[in-house]
């Protein structure tokens, strides 16, 4: 693979690959550096990617054992996801400050699903990758993952519905 094919074959991946790493490792300047280096790894082994069937669950799994792999090195089990990209120009200030507040408060909850529910969130949800690329990325099968899904969004409606029903963050 020549680098022009590898470029064709990285572009629509990079930003997938870079938000991943975010949702891991917090941290932008990490996430960079996470997305810098899946990305070498990938042009180290151009010359196989056209065997695998499905380059972006190949990508999304290097990114996550990459991302994993930091994690440990610096001991840190806290994962978050953190939106703090949203900005609406044409909405009140009232209504930016509600808007931030209750992504704060998905995010908090969201903090404290099990690991495997955060990346499956993360991978459906967010990245909205079909069921049968995350089922290649996290070897579950698709039942599973649909499972794990509806129970985690389940705990995410509950935890909102509290927040409104009782006014408690």
């Amino acid at each position: 693979m020549n680098q022009q094919a590898f470029l064709a074959y990285i572009n629509p991946l990079k930003d997938k690959i870079y938000r991943l790493s975010l949702r891991f490792l917090v941290s932008r300047e990490a996430a960079e550096d996470a997305t810098q280096e899946v990305i070498m790894k990938l042009w180290n082994i151009k010359d196989k990617l056209n065997q695998y069937n499905n380059p972006q669950a190949f990508a999304i799994t290097i990114t996550k054992n990459y991302c994993l792999d930091q994690l440990k090195l610096k001991k840190n089990n806290q994962l978050r996801i953190v939106h703090s990209n949203y900005e609406d120009k044409s909405k009140g200030l009232q209504k930016q400050i509600e808007i931030k507040d209750e992504l704060a408060h998905v995010s908090k909850i969201i903090k404290n699903l099990s690991e495997q529910e955060q990346l499956l969130i993360q991978l459906r949800d967010i990245e909205q990758l079909e069921y049968s690329e995350i089922a290649d990325a996290t070897n579950m099968n698709e039942t599973a993952i649909r499972v794990a899904l509806s129970r985690a969004r389940k705990k995410i409606r509950e935890e909102i519905l509290k927040k409104h029903r009782y006014g408690t963050a």
